[in-house]
């Protein structure tokens, strides 16, 4: 599931290389390791994303065990860490994601059951 973009150790990827487009929404995953808390959060956010952004995302997952280095870049304090990268503005959540409301509501995303 490697593309032309930097989502090369990413999952749930529909091939483009991150811009934005109808919504497409670029988040990335900041993880130490294959921890408990890792991969719930990794299970969490790919649930979350098929549920509510099918076809509409790219995910690029960091493991700051081998590139403790990239945490800079994104003010990165706490593991796991989303970084909402794209559409603007950024926004991070902090935590395993395995409470939804709490997603949608930091992510800025509506569920698709509102009929609004």
């Amino acid at each position: 599931m490697s593309g032309p973009g930097p989502t090369g150790n990413g999952f749930g990827a529909d091939g483009t290389d991150g811009t934005v487009e109808d919504g497409h929404y670029h988040l990335r995953l900041y993880v130490a390791g294959q921890t408990a808390k890792s991969l719930a959060a990794m299970a969490n956010l790919r649930r979350f994303c098929e549920e509510h952004l099918a076809g509409h995302y790219d995910i690029e997952v960091i493991d700051l065990m081998k590139n403790p280095q990239l945490a800079a870049g994104d003010q990165i304090l706490a593991i796991p860490t989303l970084v909402r990268r794209l559409p603007a503005p950024l926004k991070r959540i902090i935590g395993d994601l395995s409470n939804t409301e709490k997603v949608l509501v930091g992510l800025d995303i509506r569920p698709k059951a509102d009929g609004l």
